[in-house]
């Protein structure tokens, strides 16, 4: 089976959690006997942000972006064909489908800007919308979490078209040379409160810097990402002279970033899965992230959960686990054992083979 699978989000000022995962996953895909792989993005005159390099080989259309979504989305052309030849399904891994001959299956990340629109900048508001109503008519859909399947449901999508898939997480053991490394690099305390996000409203940063100066004798705060869009930036970092701002971690640095935090911080209003959750489990911190969320799901009880819109809440929560971090992180060790790429993989290829040609 030849499956096209687009990567133009690797190009993306900000890749994001959507490139992290749908990297990893091609990764993994790569490794199935009887399966090729073969990536897909616009025509680009500069690499992809570091960190970000795909690890398949990469075919170019004729148009870069964002002239490439604007003519997916009015004239659905370029074919993804026109750039990989022949395939059998074509994966549009941004939630974005790719015009194509073949059978389309789409990724859906989160849908709530939908309902949210003003979580987006304007642009990115009506390219995704488009997109939405485009992905109704193709073959399937997938979505990581049961939380961005009842969302599609609601906008119109068909319980037999949406198939829901969990990212996975690698275990991998961090040294203390370089956890000692990443504090040198980056500034970072002894102990500290982490939260990395990029920053943008509905990452909650400004109710998370209230809730944290609540907090008598808590170790620093420490939040870590690349600027979004908005103000979130420039106002957080002119009203909180007390945390700390690294900017961007490498992505080969982040997992030592999580080991050398005490309790990561993750109270998003909104996620649609909630990688960052796993990946600070999986580097044995305590986890502290949103109820009524994609990320409760994710973090299936091994996390102390708050409310993002009360500050007291997410107070209470960051105490709470910096008075016992020990049973999250063993919960959270357990959590993670659950959740592996392999599966994932394995699940996306069922998916393909319901939708390619027989």
């Amino acid at each position: 089976m030849r499956v096209a699978y687009t990567l133009e989000q690797c190009w993306h000022d900000v890749p994001g959690g959507t490139a992290t995962s749908m990297l990893r996953l091609a990764e993994e895909l790569t490794q199935v006997e009887g399966i090729e792989m073969v990536g897909v993005a616009g025509r680009h005159r500069r690499p992809p942000v570091s960190g970000y390099e795909p690890s398949l080989r990469t075919a170019s259309l004729l148009l870069a972006r964002p002239w490439l979504y604007e003519s997916w989305q009015r004239l659905k052309w370029p074919i993804v064909e026109s750039a990989t030849g022949s395939v059998d399904v074509c994966h549009s891994t941004a939630g974005i489908p790719a015009p194509s001959r073949a059978p389309s299956v789409v990724t859906l990340h989160d849908v709530a800007f939908l309902k949210r629109p003003d979580r987006l900048t304007r642009q990115g508001a009506r390219v995704l919308t488009n997109a939405v109503h485009r992905a109704r008519s193709s073959a399937a859909v997938t979505c990581p979490s049961n939380v961005v399947r009842t969302d599609l449901l609601d906008v119109g999508f068909s319980h037999e078209q949406i198939h829901v898939v969990p990212w996975g997480v690698d275990i991998i053991d961090v040294s203390s040379s370089d956890v000692e490394r990443v504090r040198d690099k980056y500034g970072l305390p002894s102990e500290f409160v982490l939260a990395v996000a990029t920053m943008e409203p509905r990452k909650n940063l400004p109710r998370l810097v209230e809730a944290h100066r609540q907090l008598r004798d808590a170790p620093p705060l420490v939040i870590a990402g690349p600027s979004g869009w908005g103000d979130v930036s420039t106002a957080l970092r002119s009203s909180s002279p007390d945390v700390t701002f690294p900017g961007h971690i490498d992505r080969s640095d982040l997992r030592a970033v999580y080991s050398a935090a005490t309790v990561f911080a993750y109270p998003s209003e909104e996620e649609g899965f909630g990688l960052p959750v796993l990946e600070a489990m999986a580097a044995n911190t305590a986890v502290v992230t949103s109820r009524g969320t994609a990320t409760e799901e994710v973090a299936a009880g091994a996390a102390e959960l708050v409310d993002p819109f009360d500050v007291e809440s997410i107070a209470a929560g960051l105490s709470a686990a910096l008075s016992h971090p020990g049973d999250l992180q063993m919960r959270g060790s357990q959590r993670v054992r659950e959740c592996s790429w392999q599966e994932t993989a394995q699940a996306f290829i069922a998916v393909y083979r319901t939708v390619a040609p027989t």
